[in-house]
């Protein structure tokens, strides 16, 4: 029977970038992603995917980032004084922190560029601004 909205269901899968780094797969984790489709529990792209798959059924797909995790927005990175910094961790490109927001909220920053005086936070997800490719199999619905 074909996947719809509202069926829970099971799929083994590996995800790449267009170089070909794998980012995510199921082999990583100690079983099979189970997620309902049409509950927003995945990203829009994947699951307009698998709608209509039958259990057994192996796909490839590409989401492009507007169906992923979205563009990059240059208003998500910001450039503060290293001053400001109050953590143990070390300052480097790539580091990632939980930073404070206005309304009391901890959400994750990416270290993007550092100076002698200054730190740049990127808050934007670390996947956003790329195509995404998923190769996967429906192993319970």
């Amino acid at each position: 029977m074909p996947i719809k909205d509202g069926d829970t269901i099971k799929i083994d899968y590996a995800g790449t970038l267009d170089d070909g780094t794998v980012f995510d797969t199921s082999a990583n984790h100690d079983e099979p992603l189970e997620f309902t489709v049409g509950a927003g529990q995945v990203i829009p792209g994947f699951e307009e995917a698998v709608r209509g798959m039958e259990i057994g059924e192996e796909k490839t797909f590409r989401i492009e980032a507007a169906e992923a995790y979205g563009e990059q927005d240059p208003a998500l990175a910001q450039t503060v004084p290293k001053s400001l910094l109050q953590c143990d961790t070390e300052i480097m490109v790539g580091t990632m922190l939980m930073v404070g927001t206005a309304d009391g909220d901890q959400m994750p920053a990416r270290i993007s560029e550092v100076t002698d005086e200054t730190i740049t936070l990127d808050m934007n997800h670390p996947l956003a601004g790329q195509a995404l490719t998923f190769s996967i199999k429906v192993v319970n619905a």
